[in-house]
């Protein structure tokens, strides 16, 4: 990596992800790593305009740099609710493309706006004239019978030219009426269409999501496109965060280990605590922490029972530790 060169600000991001990137999964990542880029959960763009504001997008300054995803197909709502999320503070907008589930097909966003690209490139000219950070959209390769190499090339042409710079591929294409899930695996994934999307619009910065499970992967993939974006793998496992500064980025860095990672996150714990959240809501983000090690199942027993009526940050975490590792643990959590 030459300093004529510098990587991209998206060379690689975790996904947003329903139910996990919340705040708190975010600033317990950002401790992992400086440089992983991190999205939001997907905003419906008229629960900002209409709803608290203020609530929704609370999020803590260590979490930078990170993404406000929004859904929406109304181009001045989503203006509106760009604006919003750059004078929070967030560092890029990024346009839902991509879910498929049917609650968001009903609302006209996300991957069925694919079939669209006119109105599509008209939100992101909108919310580019709204806010000064990046805009960007994460989109599918396609939709049910609008998935050839031409719609793609044509709906990646338009939002560029509405003032789009960074486009998020998951390397598949939607099928409305199937689960999310199934969604996740079907069909199967076309990275080389992807690649053929860098070559062809070679001033955009293209980002590949999907199948990349590893760091190897993802430095495989940076051959090719300019970012790498991990989903699950980047949840389910999160220590492999700990080493993206590292090998991606060749920033030196100490890593954490598990128990320094706790140690961190720990004054966070009990400050959100004592503001009144839940303390289930914050430890289930830890329930990967120790994923393929031994012990890991009685550590994700611990959090999941105990943690939902815990009310010490500290106590529950040592003694999840002492339950992972074999030794008789107390309930003293529960205060």
């Amino acid at each position: 990596m030459s300093a004529a060169q510098p990587p991209s600000d998206w060379r690689f991001c975790v996904a947003p992800m329903m139910g996990c990137t919340d705040r708190h999964y975010r600033y317990f990542a950002r401790l992992l790593s400086r440089r992983a880029r991190l999205y939001t959960e997907m905003l419906v763009a008229a629960a900002l305009t209409h709803g608290d504001a203020e609530k929704l997008l609370r999020h803590d300054p260590l979490e930078s740099p990170v993404a406000l995803q929004l859904g929406g197909s109304d181009p001045q709502e989503l203006a509106v609710a760009s604006a919003l999320g750059a004078a929070a503070g967030y560092d890029e907008i990024n346009l839902n493309l991509g879910c498929p589930s049917d609650r968001v097909q009903a609302g006209k966003f996300g991957a069925c706006l694919i079939a669209e690209p006119r109105l599509v490139a008209e939100c992101v000219a909108a919310m580019s004239a709204a806010v000064s950070v990046p805009v960007t959209v994460k989109t599918r390769l396609g939709v049910d019978a609008h998935d050839s190499y031409e719609h793609l090339a044509g709906l990646v042409e338009g939002i560029a030219n509405a003032g789009c710079k960074v486009v998020i591929l998951h390397a598949r294409k939607a099928i409305l009426g199937l689960n999310t899930r199934d969604n996740r695996l079907i069909p199967l994934l076309d990275h080389a269409r992807v690649h053929r999307i860098k070559r062809d619009f070679p001033a955009l910065h293209i980002v590949v999501n999907g199948g990349v499970t590893t760091l190897a992967a993802a430095t495989a993939q940076l051959a090719q496109v300019d970012g790498v974006m991990l989903g699950r793998a980047a949840y389910d496992h999160p220590m492999l965060l700990q080493t993206v500064d590292a090998e991606l980025f060749s920033e030196a860095r100490p890593a954490h280990t598990e128990a320094s990672a706790l140690a961190a996150f720990l004054p966070y714990l009990e400050r959100e605590l004592k503001a009144g959240v839940a303390l289930r809501q914050m430890t289930r983000h830890l329930l990967g922490l120790f994923a393929g090690q031994p012990g890991a199942r009685d550590w994700r027993r611990w959090l999941s029972e105990v943690g939902p009526h815990a009310r010490d940050a500290r106590v529950l975490i040592e003694e999840a530790l002492r339950a992972r590792a074999g030794s008789p643990a107390r309930h003293a959590a529960e205060g």
